[in-house]
């Protein structure tokens, strides 16, 4: 009984599947929010130049 509960202390391997589980989770979130602020930078842009696209359209 003792050996098994030496060999469960020393096993790491669930510790370490955990830990990769939570820097892609981490990961994951900071890439989530880097791409919605690009995206409503994006969308701000694309409807500037719509907007000038269809001033300068409607002017000819």
């Amino acid at each position: 009984m003792t050996n098994l509960f030496a060999r469960f202390a020393k096993e790491e391997t669930g510790a370490t599947a955990i830990e990769y589980g939570l820097i892609a989770a981490i990961l994951s979130v900071a890439i989530i929010a880097a791409v919605q602020g690009v995206r409503d930078e994006l969308q701000d842009t694309f409807t500037a130049v719509s907007d000038e696209l269809g001033a300068n359209n409607g002017g000819a």
